[in-house]
């Protein structure tokens, strides 16, 4: 036996540096990541095919939210639902909850939805989503304690747009990040979505009998018409540039009698929020006043839909993202930035916090929004995606925190 102490005492030493280095690496963490999320496999896909199971479309997501409750509350996250304490009406079937430090630097969004489609239950399947991001949530907080990781459930996605009044109401002010994954079928990362503020134009004329020598009346349907047609003259004009759909859902009653109204609902699109709001839409309503003064006709305009603001994916985390999906056998197809389909209220996430939102393959030549999507959405092939899904967001996240987050937060302590 070897009665130098000293030499022991020196190896016990480095011995103990070398695991506390090892306790607070990247690696450490990301193995705490796998455990955790590992450790919550089943529950996870129950949760998942519950909602499967039990489809709601938007504002009616009350077991969805209980649900989700029960599976975070069970991990020692705090939850409150209904973000805006009743005041606003569309976020009922909200939810926030979180767990870590209340004061850290470092707060990290992972976003859910999982409102159904009516008649065709989770055809885009957002029990996926609820579930990779209920994962998330639980994977990164057991990484990284020191930071605040919040899970936030957004509600009505398909319908009014959760997201849009919960940023509106500023509740994702402040977030380092926030991360959501879609399930498809192809793995995608960057693109954007079109802007998008539908509107409703109601002419107002005077109603006659058509044979009437004396009285013409005003014909409302007559400005409705102008206007669609000078619409798609400006269409023409703007391009790829804007999208433009129109209906008329009021056009008279009986063809012996001028309308005496007349309304128009358009699908408003544009690649950005500022060409929209500030080119298209004032262009439009110009021109529904110039119609309407010309017949001497009155016009009323609405949105009868929120503003939904186009998607810009921040690149810093959608690089870190592209790695992680690689290394989970997920190689992304890299969309340009100016490549837009379709609008999200994700768009409006991304105007107030980094967002990256991932596309995740749960199967091949399969549309969204069909039968055969939702049924793969609740298939055993489509629920083992859920740990995949979770691991990226928790493992992006983490990486994101260890280079630009955790330095701050040590000199804050």
């Amino acid at each position: 036996m070897n009665g130098n102490t000293d030499v022991v005492a020196d190896v016990t030493t480095e011995s103990v540096a070398v695991l506390n280095t090892y306790a607070d690496s990247l690696a450490a963490r990301e193995a705490r990541i796998h455990e955790a999320v590992k450790a919550m496999e089943q529950s996870l896909i129950d949760l998942s095919a519950y909602l499967h199971d039990n489809p709601e479309v938007g504002l009616t997501e009350h077991k969805a939210v209980a649900a989700i409750t029960k599976v975070l509350k069970n991990k020692a996250f705090t939850v409150k639902t209904d973000v805006s304490d009743g005041t606003i009406p569309e976020l009922a079937t909200s939810l926030k909850a979180d767990k870590g430090n209340m004061d850290s630097f470092f707060k990290m969004a992972f976003l859910g939805e999982y409102d159904a489609l009516p008649g065709l239950g989770h055809g885009c399947g957002h029990n996926l989503i609820a579930a990779m991001s209920v994962g998330a949530a639980i994977g990164f907080a057991a990484a990284v304690p020191e930071a605040l990781t919040t899970f936030f459930g957004c509600p009505a996605e398909e319908t009014v747009g959760g997201k849009v009044f919960m940023a509106n109401a500023g509740v994702f002010n402040g977030y380092a990040g926030a991360l959501l994954t879609h399930p498809a079928d192809v793995n995608e990362l960057g693109g954007s979505s079109l802007a998008s503020h539908p509107l409703e134009v109601k002419f107002i004329g005077r109603s006659a009998h058509v044979a009437d020598l004396e009285d013409h009346g005003i014909n409302a349907l007559t400005c409705a018409v102008e206007l669609y047609t000078a619409v798609n003259a400006l269409k023409d004009q703007w391009g790829d540039e804007v999208v433009i759909g129109q209906i008329f859902t009021e056009a008279g009653e009986a063809p012996n009698m001028i309308p005496a109204e007349a309304v128009l609902h358009m699908t408003v699109r544009a690649h950005t929020v500022e060409f929209l709001e500030d080119i298209v839409l004032p262009a439009v309503r110009s021109k529904a006043e110039e119609i309407a003064k010309a017949q001497g006709a009155k016009v009323a305009m609405r949105h009868y839909e929120p503003l939904f603001k186009d998607l810009r994916e921040d690149k810093t985390w959608r690089d870190l993202a592209q790695a992680v999906m690689t290394e989970w056998g997920a190689t992304p197809t890299i969309l340009p930035d100016n490549v837009a389909e379709g609008s999200t209220d994700m768009g409006n996430v991304s105007h107030v916090v980094p967002t990256v939102q991932l596309t995740l393959a749960i199967g091949e030549d399969m549309g969204l929004h069909t039968p055969e999507f939702a049924a793969r959405a609740g298939s055993p092939e489509g629920l083992a995606m859920i740990q995949k899904g979770a691991h990226i967001m928790a493992i992006t996240a983490l990486r994101y925190w260890w280079r630009y987050g955790r330095d701050f937060d040590r000199a804050v302590k």
